[in-house]
């Protein structure tokens, strides 16, 4: 891995806590940040492939209030780079991505300690209505110790982790590798665990069901199943807008 290399990967990684192009709700899912570290690499593929079995672990991630239990953009972004770059498998990297995750809430707590600071600079463009000013406070103030808390160890991780985790896995020895690799095929269940919890409601299961019997008795592509799922979605929200009116 070169050095340009590794600054893009930490960039990545900074783009999904950034708001650039909301990027914190799009580039900090595992599946989209994998793909564009497997791009850096030279590997888009291999990339969108961790990254998407990545992203089943999150499948019932939420923050709430605030909190921040694990972070699936560190999880996405560095497990994906380091797993590439050492040449290990797809469950190796879901291993990974665990640890990594929980050390990604370090930066999530240190971003808004510093921004508990940053946040009375506001005080003086928001008692004079200054709009830009509580746009530039709000915004782009805290963005330097973001770059500088994302950007720099996610870069340097990248650049020495591979060794450091091939020598690790070396004195592991294939047995533990295995263990690694079994214990990463597991993971993904609990992401589809926790999103059926949410799912296996009356007025949701129905549609699960159908998606599932579309695929599996059909052969449907999951592009089909997305624009009947458009269909039905908009079926109901007419017969709902009907119903509103008529009542």
């Amino acid at each position: 891995m070169t050095v340009l290399q590794a600054i893009l990967i930490g960039v990545v990684y900074y783009l999904g806590s950034a708001p650039w192009a909301i990027g914190y709700l799009t580039v900090c899912k595992p599946l989209v940040a994998g793909t564009l570290v497997g791009c850096i690499l030279g590997a888009p593929a291999e990339g969108a492939i961790m990254g998407a079995t990545i992203q089943l672990i999150y499948l019932g991630w939420m923050s709430v209030g605030g909190s921040q239990p694990s972070d699936p953009a560190l999880a996405g972004t560095l497990a994906t780079a380091l797993a590439i770059a050492s040449h290990l498998d797809t469950g190796v990297a879901l291993t990974l991505s665990v640890p990594l995750g929980m050390l990604g809430t370090f930066v999530w707590v240190g971003r808004n300690t510093f921004n508990v600071v940053i946040s009375h600079m506001a005080d003086k463009p928001t008692r004079e209505a200054n709009t830009r000013g509580i746009w530039r406070v709000n915004v782009l103030y805290p963005q330097p110790v973001l770059l500088l808390m994302t950007v720099l160890p996610v870069a340097l991780a990248a650049y020495f982790g591979p060794e450091f985790v091939q020598s690790a896995l070396d004195f592991l020895g294939t047995r533990v590798l295995g263990i690694l690799t079994l214990i990463g095929g597991v993971l993904p269940a609990v992401g589809i665990a926790l999103n059926l919890k949410v799912i296996m409601k009356k007025s949701v299961a129905p549609y699960f069901f159908m998606g599932f019997f579309l695929v599996s008795y059909l052969g449907m592509t999951m592009m089909g199943v997305a624009a009947f799922a458009i269909a039905a979605a908009a079926l109901y929200l007419f017969n709902d807008m009907q119903k509103a009116e008529v009542a």
